[in-house]
Parts: C-alpha cells; structure tokens; sequence
C-alpha cells in the first residue's frame, strides 16, 4: 500500500507523540541540506555541508526540537537542474520535513516544485535569483523561504555604483547563461543602464571551457574599461587571469557566487583588485563569534554560504518550536509571525520567504584574501 507524504509525516507525529506518552525516545527529526557536493562548485557544497553539520549538532546538543533529535541527510546535486530533481525526491523519500538548500538557483528552483508537492518546507542559504521565490509564490506555495538577498537588490546596487563610478567609461556585461549568471547581469545591466551607463560589449560564455582568449581578444578590440561577469568563480578565474597574460587590465567586477577563497586560488595574483558584491560579512556579527570561534577551533574558516546554512536550519527549528510540529505549512506561518534571531542577525520574512531586509556591500580580493572594500 502506498503512502502519501501527508499522511506519513501524521503516522510520523502520531509515533512521536505515543512515544512521548509512554516515556519512550522519540523518533528522530529528519532534515536534509543539498547542493554541490561534487563538481566545479564542490567548494559551496563543502560550505553547505558545514553549516548544516554544525547547526544540526549544536540543536541536538542543545536539546533537539519538540523533543527530538535532528538527523540531517545531504543531497549532492552538482548544480544540474536534473540532479536536483533527483535528489530532491531521494530526500523526500528519506522522509526529509525541511531542506536547507539548494545553493544554485538553476537547482532550488526545479527542486522547490518536489518539495512543494511533498509537503516539505525549503529554505534556501545562497540562491538569489527573484524567481525562487517569486515563482512559488504566485503558485500559492508558503513553505519557500531564502536567508540571502535577491539578485535584483544585488543587481540594483552594483548597477547604480558602476553608472556612478565609471561614468563615460567602456563596460563590458559576460554572463554563463545560467539562472543566477545571467539573471544577474541583466539585472544589473538594467540598474546600470537606468542610471545613464550603457555597456559597449554583452556577452554570453560557456560554463566549463577551459579557454576564453577569444572572449579576452573582443573584450581587448571593444577597449573595456572593467568587465562586469554573472557567473562563478571558476569562469570568473580564468577570463580574469587570462585577460591578465593577454595584457588586459580591466577590473573585473561580480556578484556573490566569488565569496570564497579558491577563487583567489584559481586567479592567483591576478585576482588580485577584483571585485564581488555581497552582503555584510557575516563573521564580524557578534551574533556570530561564539560559532566563528568554534568552527576555527575545529580548523574550519566559516566563509562564504557557511553561516547562511546554519541560519537557515535556526530558522526552521524556530519555526518548529514556535508551531508545536514540523507540519510545514504551519511553521512557515510561525516564522513569518515575528523575527527570529540567527548567527547572521536577527531576520524577518515577508509573504513570500524573501528577507524584509538586506544589504549589499563590496568586497575586494588582494593578497589571496578578500574583504570588505572601503568606499
């Protein structure tokens, strides 16, 4: 006989609560976290994985939720929109009632269909992309969330400080083609065309290739003054080094996806002057100092997606707590009730689980580390 997820998760909460009765342990909560766990992105995945563990970890020791320890399950999608969709429904079939994921918005966006379907609650640390959120939301799901910006805030802020800053300069906009690349530049583009830029140079490259001098030559011939990139790190690293061999000196300028140190690995010292937005760092927060300093303890630098993560498996177990059940529509409806406080800060979520709140500033890579630019 086949069960829906609905009527699992009720023999699932009836279980727990005759455990609960009879003074017997109750059954684990079972959570999942996905992203690239393998690939060229296998960076972010590790970062994923991280936070997950360690949040995970320090809620069991704190208790777990409603009585009950957390098991986290991670999914590898490898940033492929099919994948995704595997490993959502390989979740699901875990018995998975939240994800803290996926990191690529061209793999949150198929996978949140599955999770929507299943009844499981998604919150996603890293995909930025408006339609994540904006598409589950006109199809009346309530269980889509992110504890990240949206790229047209990102787009917004980039654009205007490049129309302000290179004015009567040559800008060129590459973008992958992916949902985030691409969603990004255009976004940024737009922002920076509204406020008088215009690029002389937009153009499309192939994620993975190995060699982009052709893409260097144009970019030579158009005399570009910086060069605007929405994609990852990997590409980002070689159309910059590469640029640097061919005698182009064009900063290089980037949305979120650069916030890790391989990118300056990759580059080596031509990373050095280039440029990605993000928000606030994370680590500074003295929300975050206790976790910082145990993840360094450990012998792990809590970078990038790392806190965003572990923020994400807090708001959820607030949520939880909050409802009285890991029923997902009714923690959703408990964490949009009031803020929740977080290692990134104290958040709060509007009708359509984006942040009410969120702040971009630069960051600048010099000497194989990066930090926040002084503006």
């Amino acid at each position: 006989m086949l069960i829906s997820k609905r009527g699992l998760l009720a023999a699932t909460a009836a279980v727990a609560m005759l455990a609960a009765v009879s003074g017997a342990k109750a059954a684990d909560i079972v959570i999942g976290s996905a992203g690239p766990m393998t690939g060229d992105l296998a960076e972010f995945g590790a970062q994923l994985r991280a936070g997950a563990e360690k949040a995970v970890a320090d809620i069991n020791k704190a208790g777990g939720v409603l009585g009950s320890q957390l098991k986290l399950e991670i999914g590898d999608d490898a940033c492929d929109p099919k994948q995704a969709v595997a490993v959502a429904n390989d979740l699901v079939s875990k018995g998975v009632v939240f994800v803290a994921g996926h990191f690529c918005s061209g793999s949150s966006i198929p996978a949140s269909a599955v999770y929507a379907e299943e009844d499981v609650l998604q919150i996603s640390p890293a995909s930025t992309n408006p339609a994540f959120t904006e598409d589950a939301h006109s199809k009346g799901w309530t269980t889509v969330f992110r504890t990240c910006g949206r790229d047209d805030q990102q787009g917004d802020f980039a654009g205007a400080w490049l129309a302000q800053n290179f004015a009567g300069k040559r800008i060129a906009v590459i973008h992958d083609k992916s949902a985030y690349g691409k969603g990004l530049a255009d976004l940024t583009k737009a922002a920076m065309n509204a406020a008088g830029l215009q690029e002389v140079m937009y153009e499309a490259i192939t994620a993975g290739e190995q060699d982009y001098t052709a893409l260097v030559t144009k970019l030579k011939e158009a005399q570009v003054d910086a060069i605007y990139f929405g994609g990852y790190h990997p590409e980002a690293a070689l159309i910059v080094r590469q640029s640097r061999e061919q005698g182009l000196n064009a900063p290089l300028l980037s949305g979120d996806s650069l916030n890790t140190l391989e990118f300056a690995t990759l580059a080596g010292a031509a990373a050095d002057g280039t440029m990605f937005t993000n928000a606030a760092e994370a680590r500074n927060l003295p929300s975050a100092q206790a976790v910082v300093e145990e993840f360094r303890a450990g012998g792990y630098e809590p970078e990038g997606y790392t806190l965003s993560t572990y923020a994400a498996i807090q708001v959820w177990a607030e949520g939880a707590k909050r409802a009285g059940t890991t029923e997902p529509e009714k923690v959703a409806e408990a964490i949009r009730s009031a803020p929740i406080d977080t290692v990134i800060g104290t958040l709060s979520f509007d009708e359509k689980g984006d942040l009410t709140s969120s702040t971009y500033v630069w960051y600048v890579f010099k000497d194989g580390n990066y930090a926040e630019a002084n503006m």
